[in-house]
Parts: C-alpha cells; structure tokens; sequence
C-alpha cells in the first residue's frame, strides 16, 4: 500500500482511516493492568542484586505535546497535527498538570550512547560482565546486514577486550554505511547466504566452534547465567574465579554465543531495571495508569517491561507494535521467554503467585499500516523529518516511527482516559543510512529540497 501526496486536511481523514483498525484493537481488547503480586519487589531487588554494564539506569524523559497544525506546520502523513518537544516536563505528582492537552511521554534511551543505545543496551546491561567474569575471550552473534544489535555486541565488547565475530545475513553492500559500516570497524564480520542464516542455531554454533579451535569451549549465554545462578543457590565458590583459576594454565579461547537480537531470558534483567527506575515516584510513579508503548522485532523488550510491570504490581498496559512476525508467534515468543525465565529463577520465586505468571503481560497489536518487515511506504521518511524538525527527535520508518504512530492514536482522550502514555524510543537510528541505500527514490524529496507547504 503507497499513501499518495494529498492535501493537508485529506491526509489527515486518511491517517485517522490507517488508524482506525489499530484503535479497533485497543478498544475492543482486555486491558493488561497489572495487579500487585506480593513479593515481587522482593524478587526484583534480589534480581538486580548484580554487576552492570552502564554504571546507572538513568534516562531521559521528554513530553511531546501534539495541536493543530496552521499554515506551515501542516502536510505530509500527520495531516493538521503538530508535535511541540516539552524537554522538562512535569513529572511524578506533577504529571496531570502537565497532560492536561493531548500529548505522550517519549523515554530517550536513544540518548545513552552514541552507537550503544535503545532496547540494544538495555538488552546487553546484565550480560556483559558475566561474559567477563567467565572469561569469556570471543563471542559470536547473527542479525541482519544493518543489525543495530551486532554493531552494540561489537562495540562493547571491543570496549571490554572481548573479539566479537559477527554472522551478517545476506550479501556485503557496495558502500558500507551505517550499522553496517559501524559493525565492520569494531567487530570481524562474517556475511552468510540467507539459505544458510535460517537454520540460526547450527549457524551459530557451526562458527563458534570454527572459532574456538580444537581446544576451545563455546558456551550460550544463557549457559553461563546458570551457572551463576547455580553458585547463588548454592553459595558455591565464584564460578568466575574457578575459571580465572584454570584460565591461568590454560590460554584457550572460550567462545560464548549471544542469539540474534539477545532474545533470551537473561537479556530481561536490563529492561527490569528500566522499569525499576522510571516507577520511582518522581518519575512515573507506581499509582498512575500508564499506556506504554514499544516497536517489537522479537518482543524481547516488551516482554521485559510487561513482566516487570506485573513483579512490581504496577498499573501499566504494555503496548508493543508487532513488526516482524504474527500475533500467535509474538505470543508464543512471550510464553517462551517466561518459561525461561521461571525456569532459571524458580529458586526466588518459592510458592508466591509470581509463579502463576505464564503470559498475557503484553498487547500485541498490528502497526497501523501493515508490511513485510523492513520495508518502508511512501511518505514515511518525510514524516520522520516532520517529526527531527519539529521536536529535535529522530525516528526511523522500521522501528521507532511504528511506536511514534502507536502514541499518537492512544494520545487520543478516548483512548487514553487517565492514563498517561510513554513510549519507549529503542534507538536504532543509524539504520537510516542503510535505508538511504536501499530506498533512494523516498530519499530524493528529501536531497532535492522539493518544495513542500510545510517547508515554509
């Protein structure tokens, strides 16, 4: 489906059309509020009792506050609606003086590092120093050719001495750019033919123990939690030290493997943090409804804020636009993830109704105007430049601007009703300069400077 160039007040009609199904959706749908679970706290407090990788949880909070638009302001995929960035906004208590207009909330984890940023860094947060405490030498992972998640794996671990071997689906571009690009200077990439990348688990470990040698080990990550949680049950000797111990006499490359997207149960302590932080009271709070909102490749991060949610018996509906998949695979992928989860915490969460647990912590619903993912529609890198110009935010059309579109319907006082809506920007912008490769006619408005009633 391509939306044509139409007049101001007739893409307006049209985009309140595209968005109607999804409002369907949310209208017509149980509400996933979250009730208090006795000991949650508890549970969660003993969770994010661990090293981290980034030194704090701590984001930012920016109010986006939507009007009608007059005059320039108006055009383009957003119709009569203008976006205005309030960067200090009212928040905690303060929050109803500040949300009397329609408006959302954005979270900009896109902020926290220039190349490490988003869900990419919260997923890695509990990770990475159980890698170095294992001494891990090598680590292998896969995604696509402007995987935002290899270019972080690559990165952090060049930052901690650990040589990251990158499995990159499909065929090396021409001009290397963007996460791409990124990938290549920090990380050894590796480019597989898709018929091989589908079967991602022989990939996987095929070249670990290409990497590891003879000698080696390689080990999943989720191998090494266990082991850590094995000593914590336990109160065994640091399994790290009993490495380090043998590692003394033995210089053999130990090769962890990290699955594509760090879609594993131990990538949801990151996001359990987040949620941990922003409920503190002069933030978001623990009392006020909350509508949150994320874009959802493999549903790792929606499942994390859900799940935390529901341990820290907040009143939270946790939204997550499906991008990559159907509503029964995102479910199952939920159902997954807690399985795991209960399977390696169980110890914590003793007879208490935690245990009862096994899904529904997210609503899965379609983007507002469906596709096969990665692919980009006409109009849509314009209204991520609408969006960089008016509010100094930069979104891009496969991941954040899903979430953008989502908060935008829900900002709606019949959607919302008290509860203030917050989105969670996942970062990822780097991908546009791989878009720009693949999509060249989309970008040429936007290289010509053509003119455009909202340009003035």
């Amino acid at each position: 489906m391509q939306l044509q160039r139409l007049p101001s007040k007739t893409a307006f009609i049209v985009m309140n059309k595209v968005f109607h199904s999804a409002s369907s959706q949310i209208l017509n749908s149980p509400r996933g509020v979250c009730y208090a679970r006795p000991g949650g706290e508890e549970l969660l407090s003993k969770l994010l009792d661990r090293k981290w990788t980034m030194k704090s949880p701590d984001t930012i909070i920016h109010q986006i506050k939507l009007s009608a638009a007059h005059g320039k302001h108006g055009g383009g995929q957003w119709g009569d609606i203008s976006f205005l960035n309030n960067t200090c906004p009212f928040l905690g208590d303060d929050m109803i003086m500040g949300d009397e207009d329609r408006s959302f909330y954005v979270v900009r984890d896109d902020l926290l590092h220039p190349l490490v940023n988003g869900n990419k860094a919260r997923k890695l947060d509990g990770l990475l120093p159980l890698l170095k405490d294992h001494l891990v030498t090598d680590v292998v992972t896969c995604g696509g050719c402007q995987s935002a998640h290899a270019t972080a794996v690559a990165v952090s671990c060049a930052d901690r001495g650990l040589k990251s071997h990158l499995l990159l689906r499909g065929e090396q571009p021409q001009i290397l750019t963007g996460y791409n690009l990124i990938s290549t200077i920090y990380g050894n990439v590796t480019y597989v033919p898709r018929s091989l990348y589908v079967h991602r688990i022989e990939m996987l470990k095929s070249h670990a123990n290409l990497v590891a040698g003879n000698k080696g080990d390689v080990v999943w990550c989720n191998e090494i939690f266990e082991e850590s949680l094995t000593a914590q049950r336990s109160r065994a000797p640091d399994l790290g030290q009993m490495d380090a111990d043998r590692g003394a006499n033995n210089c053999t490359r130990k090769v962890a493997i990290i699955n594509e997207g760090a879609a594993d149960a131990v990538a949801l302590l990151g996001v359990f943090r987040l949620v941990q932080y922003l409920s503190q009271d002069h933030l978001l709070g623990r009392k006020r409804a909350v509508k949150f909102v994320v874009d959802a490749g493999t549903g790792t991060t929606a499942v994390g804020l859900g799940l935390g949610a529901v341990y820290l018996g907040l009143p939270w509906e946790v939204t997550a636009v499906m991008l990559a998949g159907t509503i029964d695979g995102y479910k199952q992928q939920e159902r997954d993830l807690i399985c795991e989860f209960k399977r390696l915490f169980g110890f914590l969460l003793n007879n208490s109704r935690l245990t009862e647990v096994d899904g529904e912590t997210v609503h899965w619903v379609e983007r507002c105007r469906p596709r096969k993912f990665g692919n980009v529609l006409e109009g849509e890198i314009e209204a991520c430049q609408q969006i960089a110009q008016r509010t100094g935010i930069l979104v891009d059309p496969v991941y954040t601007l899903a979430a953008w579109e989502m908060a935008t319907l829900l900002s709606d006082k019949e959607l919302k009703g008290d509860a203030n809506v917050v989105m969670l920007h996942t970062g990822g912008t780097l991908g546009m300069f791989g878009l720009a490769q693949r999509y060249k006619s989309y970008f040429h408005t936007l290289k010509d400077g053509l003119f455009h009633p909202s340009n003035i």
